[in-house]
């Protein structure tokens, strides 16, 4: 469900931060550009959350891409959306699909892409991707493309 803000609680404002998962932080704004193709990308290198089990930080950069249809996400209202995973206790996996799941929920946007670059923990590093492509649109198709191929030209990675 789309929830458009006719007035922007967070930009311009001094805020609380919250630190337990709430999508309700998320606020969007009409797309300017609505007749145009484009991507909007965010890389957020201060990604934290729990373990589930152990109760230990996850440390991560999330990097979400999405392409826009009426609706684009205030940046202010994600950064502190995506800080408030931080106590959230939740897998690597289970974080990437939330995020991307409020974002197509708020936005409806034409295609979206999240990426979770987790640090290592145990020796062992997690990245899950997931990506949507509007139904019955060019962008369904496109979806499944950048599926198979996410990974086929992985990036240097110097944090780990």
């Amino acid at each position: 469900m789309v929830k458009e803000n006719n007035k922007l609680t967070k930009l311009g404002n001094k805020v609380e931060y919250i630190f337990d998962y709430n999508p309700q932080l998320l606020e969007c704004v009409e797309n300017p550009h609505i007749n145009r193709n484009y991507f909007i990308k965010f890389n957020c290198p201060e990604f934290t959350s729990l373990c589930p089990i152990t109760n230990q930080p996850d440390f991560a950069t999330i990097y979400i891409s999405y392409i826009p249809d009426k609706y684009i996400v205030e940046s202010k209202s994600l950064k502190l959306y995506l800080f408030s995973f931080r106590n959230h206790g939740g897998f690597h996996e289970d974080c990437v699909n939330k995020i991307a799941n409020d974002l197509i929920n708020l936005l409806l946007p034409r295609y979206i892409e999240v990426w979770g670059k987790f640090t290592p923990r145990g020796g062992l590093s997690i990245d899950p991707y997931v990506n949507y492509g509007k139904n019955n649109s060019e962008f369904e198709e496109m979806a499944k493309e950048r599926l198979w191929k996410h990974d086929m030209y992985p990036e240097n990675i110097n944090n780990r």
